[in-house]
C-alpha cells in the first residue's frame, strides 16, 4: 500500500533509518506496464514454496510511462503476422535488431490486449458500416477476442479511451499478486551480486521515499523494469514549463544503471528517441497523422515530405529511406533538414485535415470529430490542451507547430537501447542469441522487460506488459532450477545502510556550517547536479542546442565532465527523503548517459540521423558497422569494455 505524505512538505531524513530485511525467490523491481505484466502472471507459475515481492518507487496505479493515460495501443498484431511485425521493426530501426525477440513478442502481445479489454479498457470498434464507435458504444460490437474489428490508425495501432489505462492494468496486477507482496514508494538504488557464486544476482537495496527505512532484499531471480531515462538532456521547455517532458519525469535510467553496475551487458545504447511532438505541450502527433490524416507543412506551406528534395535526401539512406514506410528517425531528419535550410517552422495542418474529414460528415459527426481531436490530448497529455486554450488555438482554425523534443533513452518505444538478453529456445534461433533463460541478461538470474530489453523496440505499452509476463515465467523456472541456491550478500547490513544514506549523513554532519543549507562547501545538492548534467549533454552530447550533433572532440570533453560529476556525486547532500531520492536519481542518470555517449563515441557512423549525428562520421557505414555495439562495465575492475556483436538476419525481406 502506498504511504501518503502525511506532513506539509517533505519528510525530514534522519541519520539512522529503520532497516527491514527480506528474502524471496523472485523480486520484481518497477511498477510500470512490464512490471504489471509480471505481477499479473507470476502467481500462475509460482510454486507453493516460492515467494515473490514487487517494489515500485511510485504507486502502481500511476506509475510508469502510461501514468497519465494513452489514446491508442500502438502494438496489436490482429490480422497481421509476427513476421510482418519483425519486418516493420527492423525497417524502422535502420536494420539492426534482434529478430528473435521481436518475433517472440509478436506471438504473445495480443493476449495482453485482450486482457486489457476484459478488465474494462474501452477499445474503439468499427460498426457494420465501417463507422468509428468509441467508448461504451464500441462495446456493443463485442470484444476483439470474439472477432470485433478495432479502429486502426495505422497497421499496428488501435484507438482506445485510455485516460484510466494504467489504473485498469495496475488493479489487475495488484489483485493477482496480492497486496502483501507489494512494496510501493520504495526506491531500489543498487543491485547486489552473490558473495560466493560468480556473476549471480543475489539481491537489492533501496529505501522508502515516505519514511526513514532501508530495505535489503535477497532473491534468487530478479526482474528490473523501471522504464527508460528522461531529464538526461535539457528539455526545450523553460520558465514556467521547465521540467515538462514527453516521457515521464521520474524515469531516471534506473533500469540501465542497476543492471550495468553489476556487469550486465548492454546493447545499442547509442540509440535514443527524439520524438516529434506538438511544440511546448509535447502532445502526441500519431493520431493526427494516422487517424485525422493531417500532413506536416514547412513554413512556406509546402508538404515537404513529398518534395523532390526530401526524396533525394532519403535516397542517401537506402534501403530504409526508400522503403514504403519512412523510419521514424528519418522523418525527424527531414524536419531538421527543412529548418536548417530556412524553411521552418514545421506545422501540423490541422485546419485542412479537419476540413477534409468534415466534407463527409453531418454537424453532429463533425462535432464528435472535434471532440476526438481534443480527447487525443486529454487522454495522455492534458498540458497540450491547456496550451491550445492559452494560445487561442482552435485546431479547425489554426495550425500548430511541431518540433523534435530533447532525447530520451528507452527500449520499448521507437528506440532500441537496453540489455543484451537471451532469446527464446527455438530451433531456428542462432546459438549466439540464446544462452540461457528467455529475457535473462548476461548476469545469471537477472531478467528485464519493456524498456530494459535492447535491440527490439516498438513494444510500447501492450508489448511491455506481454514481455513482463513472458520474463516472469522464466524467472520462476530459474528459481525452481536453483532451488538449492541460498543467496548471500558480500556487504554487511551496516555497509549497505551507510551507502544508501550517505547523502543524508553528509548533510546532517555539515548543514550548520553555512547560513543557507542549500549552499555549503561540504556537499552539493542534487538539483544543482541535475542542471549541470543537462547543460553538459545539451551542449556537448548531441542535444537540441546543436541540432542533435556532436563530434569526437565534444564527446571527449563531456566524458571528462561526466567523470568529474561522478566524483562530485560522492558529495551529494540530502536533507529530506525527496532529496535523497533525487540524489540517487541523478547518479543513475549520469551513469546511464555515460553509457549512451560511450556507444556514440564507439560507433564510427551516424546510424540514426534525426535522432543524433556524429559529425566526424556522417552517414551510414554498413560495410563496417552493420552490427550491434555492446558494452560491459566490470564492477570489480571499474572499467568499461565496448565491442561489436554480429547481426544475424533470420527473416527474409
Amino acid at each position: 500500500m502506498a504511504l501518503p505524505n502525511k506532513v506539509l512538505g517533505e519528510t525530514k531524513a534522519v541519520k539512522d533509518p529503520e532497516v527491514e530485511e527480506r528474502e524471496v525467490d523472485l523480486l520484481i523491481v518497477g511498477g510500470g506496464m512490464a512490471a504489471c505484466g509480471a505481477a499479473f502472471e507470476v502467481k500462475k507459475w509460482l510454486g507453493d514454496d516460492q515467494k515473490v515481492l514487487l517494489c515500485d518507487k511510485a504507486a502502481m496505479e500511476r506509475s510508469g510511462a502510461v501514468a497519465q493515460g494513452l489514446s491508442a495501443i500502438n502494438t496489436y498484431i490482429g490480422d497481421n503476422t509476427p513476421d510482418d511485425y519483425v519486418r516493420m521493426v527492423r525497417n524502422d530501426l535502420m536494420g539492426i535488431v534482434r529478430e528473435d525477440l521481436i518475433f517472440d513478442l509478436g506471438c504473445h502481445v495480443d493476449d495482453s490486449v485482450h486482457l486489457f479489454e476484459e478488465w474494462g479498457l474501452p477499445v474503439w470498434k468499427l460498426d457494420k458500416n465501417g463507422k468509428n464507435m468509441d467508448g461504451k458504444k464500441g462495446q456493443s460490437m463485442g470484444t476483439l477476442k470474439s472477432g470485433a474489428k478495432p479502429v486502426r490508425t495505422g497497421k499496428w495501432q488501435i484507438m482506445i479511451n485510455g485516460e484510466s489505462y494504467k489504473r485498469i492494468v495496475a488493479e489487475a496486477a495488484k489483485k493477482a499478486i496480492g497486496e502483501d507482496d507489494i512494496l510501493e514508494r520504495v526506491f531500489i538504488v543498487e543491485l547486489l551480486l552473490d558473495k560466493n557464486v560468480d556473476n549471480q544476482i543475489a539481491g537489492a537495496v533501496g529505501f522508502s521515499v515516505r519514511e526513514n527505512k532501508v530495505f535489503i532484499i535477497k532473491c534468487k531471480s530478479m526482474l528490473i523494469a523501471c522504464g527508460g531515462a528522461v531529464n538526461i538532456y535539457q528539455p526545450r521547455s523553460v520558465g514556467e514549463g521547465k521540467g515538462r517532458a514527453w516521457y515521464p519525469v521520474w524515469n531516471a535510467g534506473s533500469t540501465y544503471y542497476l543492471g550495468m553496475r553489476v556487469g550486465a551487458e548492454l546493447s545499442m545504447m547509442e540509440n535514443r528517441f527524439t520524438p516529434a511532438r506538438f511544440k511546448d505541450g509535447y502532445g502526441p502527433v500519431g493520431a493526427w497523422f494516422l487517424l485525422f490524416k493531417a500532413k506536416a507543412l514547412n513554413g512556406l506551406g509546402e508538404n515537404f515530405a513529398a518534395s523532390d528534395a526530401a526524396k533525394a535526401e532519403l535516397e542517401k539512406y537506402a534501403p530504409y529511406g526508400t522503403a514504403a514506410i519512412t523510419p521514424t528517425c528519418l522523418r525527424n531528419h527531414l524536419m531538421l533538414f527543412e529548418m536548417k535550410e530556412g524553411r521552418g517552422p514545421i506545422l501540423m495542418d490541422t485546419v485542412t485535415a479537419l476540413a477534409e474529414l468534415g466534407k463527409t460528415m453531418d454537424k453532429k459527426e463533425l462535432k464528435h470529430l472535434e471532440a476526438e481531436a481534443w480527447e487525443d490530448f486529454l487522454d495522455m497529455t492534458c498540458g497540450q490542451a491547456n496550451l491550445w486554450c492559452a494560445t487561442n488555438t482552435e485546431p479547425e482554425k489554426k495550425n500548430s507547430e511541431i518540433m523534435p523534443t530533447e532525447p530520451y533513452l528507452l527500449g520499448s518505444h521507437s528506440g532500441c537501447c537496453g540489455f543484451w538478453v537471451s532469446g527464446p529456445n527455438y530451433d531456428w534461433i542462432p546459438d549466439a542469441y540464446k544462452w540461457g533463460y528467455n529475457r535473462m541478461t548476461t548476469v545469471n538470474g537477472l531478467f528485464s522487460a519493456g524498456d530494459g530489453v535492447g535491440c527490439s523496440g516498438h513494444k510500447f505499452s501492450s508489448g511491455s506488459h506481454a514481455e513482463g509476463r513472458m520474463a516472469v515465467k522464466e524467472m520462476v523456472r530459474y528459481a525452481r532450477d536453483k532451488a538449492d541456491f541460498k543467496p548471500e550478500l558480500a556487504q554487511s547490513t551496516e555497509e549497505l545502510v551507510d551507502m544508501v544514506y550517505k547523502p543524508v549523513r553528509l548533510f546532517l554532519e555539515n548543514k550548520d556550517y553555512s547560513t543557507d543549507i542549500d549552499f555549503n562547501p561540504a556537499y552539493v545538492k542534487p538539483s544543482g547536479m541535475a542542471l549541470r548534467l543537462m547543460k553538459a549533454t545539451h551542449e556537448y552530447g548531441a542535444g537540441t542546442a546543436t541540432f542533435y550533433q556532436t563530434t569526437s572532440k565534444n564527446l571527449e570533453i563531456i566524458m571528462d565532465m561526466l567523470e568529474t560529476m561522478k566524483e562530485d556525486c560522492e558529495k551529494l547532500g540530502a536533507g529530506d527523503l525527496h532529496e535523497l531520492m533525487r540524489a540517487w536519481e541523478i547518479k543513475h542518470r549520469i551513469w546511464t548517459v555515460e553509457s549512451h555517449l560511450r556507444h556514440i563515441q564507439f560507433r564510427k557512423e551516424s546510424r540514426y540521423p534525426g535522432f543524433y549525428y556524429q559529425a566526424d562520421y556522417p552517414g551510414q557505414d554498413d560495410e563496417n558497422w552493420f552490427c550491434f555495439s555492446n558494452s560491459k562495465y566490470d564492477p570489480k575492475a571499474g572499467k568499461w569494455d565496448i565491442f561489436k556483436k554480429d547481426y544475424i538476419k533470420i527473416l527474409p525481406d
